[in-house]
């Protein structure tokens, strides 16, 4: 088996981005004798500026690229690609940009594959959703990204491989937001108010770049379409039924967050649940009644659902072969670490489907 020379482009070298370029220039030696790969960073950038090197960045990168990036556009990106004859190309969308999404299909177009971070692109508009699709059949690329909804345990795939086996799923629910499972597990195992929990999230950092997606039920619901859609529903992001936790009865007129209004309603909301039941704030799509929904809900303790603890996610499906017994996958919290490796997974599956489009070719 002759060795593959795959040119990653990355866009966004923040915390996942930087921690993938690390992981990956630590693990070339592992990647050249398990699979045969050697990859390479031509391009990377930040929302801003990109550095461009031939050969692909090293161990001093981070000093290269505050050095000698310069500001760019995605055509600088695909002309330098096309000037060096890059092939087996993969844009790896480690930001949570609108902007980039927008150039997916001229990445495609000029033969890039993408992994994507980014949830955007599969929250699109459906005529977009589905324009972005036929581009990637129109030009025989991948796009894969099992990092969009969770750190990269295969949910997506196993979505996928249950829908295209022909089993008839009927629902999906769960608790997709590792920020909000800590704020609710913590607030239900604990003799805290409410507010003191939130508190204690922020101060984490675990709300830090998400807390407005996070509290409005945006994010639960982002993740909730993506699911949908991959077992072919055609759902807009309007067509989910979202019931914010924070209401405008526990805000100040200016916006604020109200101590005693959000203390005494959650307070309330605890008490008068049945026995051994906790709060969980879920996403679900019942399939059978075509309806989607985020919302709080009181949960028994002892299901999959109230037994999670710190900042796990789970995702539950139910389909009609194992009936009321879902297949339930559950993940501990997001690290940058953990995500990256989610990222390269999905390198390798591309890496893959390019490997063996080129043994058909020979």
């Amino acid at each position: 088996m002759s060795k593959l020379k795959i040119n990653i482009i990355l866009f966004g070298i923040g915390n996942i981005g930087s921690t993938l370029i690390n992981q990956i220039i630590e693990s070339q030696e592992f990647f050249l004798e398990s699979k045969n790969v050697d990859f390479h960073f031509p391009i990377i950038t930040n929302s801003t500026v990109a550095f461009f090197e031939k050969e692909g960045v090293g161990y001093a990168w981070e000093t290269n690229f505050r050095q000698l990036a310069v500001p760019f556009k995605v055509e600088d990106i695909v002309e330098f690609a096309q000037e060096n004859e890059f092939e087996n190309l993969i844009a790896v969308d480690a930001t949570a940009s609108d902007e980039l999404v927008k150039h997916y299909n001229t990445l495609i177009k000029n033969g890039f594959n993408i992994v994507a971070v980014n949830k955007k692109a599969n929250t699109l508009p459906i005529d977009l959703y589905k324009e972005l699709r036929a581009d990637l059949k129109k030009y025989d690329k991948e796009f894969l990204y099992e990092t969009s909804v969770d750190t990269g345990i295969p949910v997506l795939q196993t979505l996928r491989d249950l829908y295209y086996s022909g089993e008839k799923i009927t629902k999906i629910r769960g608790v997709f937001s590792d920020n909000l499972s800590y704020v609710f597990n913590r607030f239900s195992a604990e003799d805290v108010s409410f507010s003191s929990v939130l508190k204690d999230a922020s101060l984490l950092g675990l709300m830090k770049s998400t807390f407005k997606e996070d509290l409005s039920g945006n994010d639960t619901a982002r993740k909730l379409l993506i699911l949908a859609r991959e077992i072919g529903k055609d759902f807009e992001f309007s067509d989910i039924q979202i019931k914010p936790f924070i209401t405008d009865e526990h805000l100040e007129k200016n916006g604020v967050l109200n101590k005693d209004a959000i203390d005494k309603s959650f307070k309330v909301a605890k008490i008068t649940q049945a026995e051994n039941h906790v709060l969980r704030y879920i996403g679900e799509f019942d399939v059978e009644k075509n309806k989607l929904e985020v919302k709080l809900i009181s949960e028994p303790a002892d299901s999959p659902i109230g037994k999670l603890k710190g900042s796990d996610t789970i995702f539950e499906i139910f389909t009609q072969s194992y009936a009321n017994v879902p297949i339930v996958i559950q993940s501990a919290s997001a690290c940058k670490q953990a995500i990256s490796r989610g990222i390269i997974a999905d390198i390798l599956k591309v890496t893959e489907k390019i490997r063996n489009k080129e043994a058909v070719w020979l």
